[in-house]
């Protein structure tokens, strides 16, 4: 069995080798059913900061007393200072197969009113998954990329981010996640693009390869690959299958568009039907200003002349100015591409909301030939 699978890996080395620079592997373009990681998540303190903790905040300071009471002290929150401690969420993502013992990063980020984490380091963390089971222990001393400072004045000076920081292999994995992918008899290949063109042109592939009905094609995201039951072999067989190289079929017409931002992603294989667009714009300036009119009483006496002023007098101006550019048409032959049409539209100054409006306008009337996504 052994010299079969190198017959094939010899074979698929030729084959690979032999198709267009351009095509995609199956891992980059698939995902394993089964095969994934899994996200950690813990309560923990860190200790050993330079005046920059949470303070006198209830949460840090039960979780102060909490933590020696372990070591059999016993004290009151009333007698703890929380100025050096912190409290802390660590996460971590549980890769798949990872064993007992193996390490992990983490990352700490602050729960309370602490300033920075640098120089800090983090106390035995539970690590826990979504089911609540314990998958790794969390401890270690942080480090911080940010840097925060305040002075006396209140004045300060924050680089980056130090409320955040890593602890590098800081977890001990403590048990490992069962995955179907080691008991299952098939292989489940997820495109991470759904396609039925591109979920046919994977099954091809992989059956010219390894024989005919060897995958089946399940939807436009899955394919089910039969597999062989050892594990050894099953090891090798995913190695070859993943390196197989196959060309996706061209993705569906789509326009991304971010009104918010302006920005504007378009996809290939985008067309228009015949179309007249035309578009202005009209900007409307108000300026309100006021004019104040001082008032007053004037008294003429025998040898005098006495004024006596008076309330100010305020009247409101309005300035109302309309200034409305001149429409542009645009005429649009049939089969044009949208890439020509932004082109045309730039061409004139028009700004990115303009494009926006006329692309809107454009799948109204039903003319542009592609999927109009607003995010």
């Amino acid at each position: 069995m052994r010299l079969f699978y190198q017959f094939i890996f010899a074979i698929t080395t030729l084959i690979l080798s032999a198709q267009v620079s351009y095509a995609d592997r199956l891992k980059d373009l698939t995902s394993i059913a089964g095969v994934r990681s899994n996200q950690l998540v813990g309560y923990g303190i860190v200790v050993g900061l330079a005046g920059s903790g949470d303070g006198n905040s209830g949460l840090t300071l039960q979780s102060m007393q909490s933590m020696v009471s372990r070591f059999g002290l016993v004290t009151e929150t009333s007698g703890l200072d929380g100025k050096n401690t912190a409290a802390v969420m660590v996460t971590a993502e549980l890769p798949p197969f990872i064993k007992p013992g193996q390490t992990l990063d983490v990352t700490v980020s602050t729960l309370g009113k602490a300033k920075s984490l640098r120089g800090g380091t983090l106390l035995m963390t539970p690590l826990l998954g979504a089911d609540g089971e314990t998958y790794a222990v969390a401890q270690g001393n942080m480090v911080v990329g940010g840097l925060g400072v305040t002075g006396a004045d209140g004045s300060s000076v924050i680089v980056n981010i130090p409320t955040v920081g890593r602890v590098p292999r800081g977890a001990s994995v403590e048990r490992m996640v069962e995955s179907p992918f080691l008991e299952s008899d098939n292989i489940i290949l997820n495109l991470h693009q759904g396609d039925f063109s591109t979920a046919l042109i994977v099954t091809e592939a992989i059956n010219d390869i390894f024989g005919p009905d060897v995958a089946v094609p399940l939807d436009s995201t899955s394919v089910k690959v039969r597999s062989p039951k050892d594990l050894s072999q099953k090891v090798a067989f995913v190695s070859l299958l993943e390196n197989i190289e196959v060309e996706p079929a061209s993705p569906k017409a789509r326009v991304i568009v971010n009104a918010r931002t302006g920005t504007i992603v378009i996809g290939g294989n985008v067309r228009v039907t015949p179309a007249a667009v035309t578009h202005g714009s009209l900007t409307v300036r108000i300026n309100e200003s006021q004019t104040v009119t001082p008032t007053g009483n004037t008294t003429v006496n025998e040898n005098q002349v006495v004024s006596t002023p008076g309330d100010a007098v305020t009247t409101p101006e309005s300035a109302i100015g309309i200034d409305q550019e001149n429409a542009r048409a645009f005429i649009f032959d049939p089969g044009t591409e949208l890439s020509t049409i932004v082109e045309s539209i730039n061409a004139v100054g028009s700004s990115a909301a303009d494009l926006v409006a006329i692309l809107e306008a454009l799948r109204e009337a039903g003319s542009l030939r592609a999927e109009l996504i607003i995010i």
